[in-house]
């Protein structure tokens, strides 16, 4: 039986919303249902004292401390390593065996489980090289994990600037790298930092590569050679072990929390860097 085209257009129009909001409702409810539970806990002492009785009692000062601390590092090694990587895929290559080559191995990269991540940062960083379970260590692996979501995301963000826009950049006599910063970076920063948006989080949310590395200190660190928990390891510590329920929705809310602040900053930023570029 031939379906009318109009009928086939709105089943199918109305399936993908159906999908859609599916999928909004179910992160809403997780976001409802962790922040009823956990916005409670939140009070000052709960963010300025650091755990005590492993984590039983006290705040989660440390691991705060240790996820920002973690998460800055890690995106500071690895920023310039994939963005630059991206944009010699993008621009300065056509082709070729080294182009396969990194293509291979950032598909590898992006297909290993954290577990061995932690492993490689666990024997590497922490054994051979010395830096002992740290901030140093765990932000090194966790930067390694990263790359792979940034040279993704910011090659398809610079393969989606209009090939116009180089071409009248050189028309002008502007050189290859005056059009990369000048027409190229302004119109892909949204999506590269969509990219760095998405490494941040997958830096807050990663356990199972930051216990074998960053260790599981709760006392506060004073520099990326002091071992930290991050907030992530101290909430699953606290469920697996069952040590506190009530904290361990505590830390998820804050955990939720942060990350929400960390999408609008940086949104904010990018909207002020491109009202600049105009």
């Amino acid at each position: 039986m031939r379906v009318n085209p109009r009928t086939a257009q709105k089943f199918a129009k109305g399936l993908i919303w159906a999908v859609a909001l599916l999928v909004i409702a179910v992160l809403l409810f997780i976001i409802v249902f962790i922040l009823y539970r956990g916005l409670s806990v939140i009070n000052w002492s709960f963010l300025t004292e650091v755990p005590r009785r492993s984590g039983r009692a006290g705040g989660i000062a440390s691991p705060i401390v240790g996820t920002l601390s973690v998460t800055l590092l890690a995106v500071l090694v690895a920023m310039p390593f994939g963005v630059g990587t991206a944009f010699y895929l993008a621009e300065y290559t056509r082709g070729g065996i080294i182009t396969r080559i990194i293509r291979f191995c950032t598909e590898s990269l992006a297909g290993i489980p954290s577990i061995i991540y932690g492993l490689f940062g666990f024997i590497f960083f922490v054994d051979v090289l010395g830096l002992d379970w740290s901030i140093l260590s765990g932000g090194l692996t966790v930067a390694i994990m990263i790359l792979p979501t940034l040279i993704r995301t910011s090659e398809e963000a610079i393969r989606s600037v209009p090939v116009t826009y180089r071409e009248v950049s050189y028309s002008l006599g502007g050189t290859k790298w005056q059009t990369i910063r000048r027409a190229v970076v302004p119109s892909a920063i949204r999506g590269i930092a969509n990219g760095l948006i998405l490494s941040v989080g997958r830096c807050v949310a990663e356990t199972a590569a930051l216990i074998m590395t960053a260790g599981v200190e709760l006392a506060m660190p004073r520099s990326v050679m002091d071992s930290s928990k991050t907030m992530a390891v101290h909430f699953y510590t606290l469920v697996m072990e069952g040590l506190s329920t009530r904290n361990a929705y505590g830390t998820a809310a804050v955990l939720i929390i942060l990350v929400f602040l960390i999408n609008v900053v940086a949104n904010m930023l990018i909207n002020r860097f491109v009202a600049k570029g105009r």
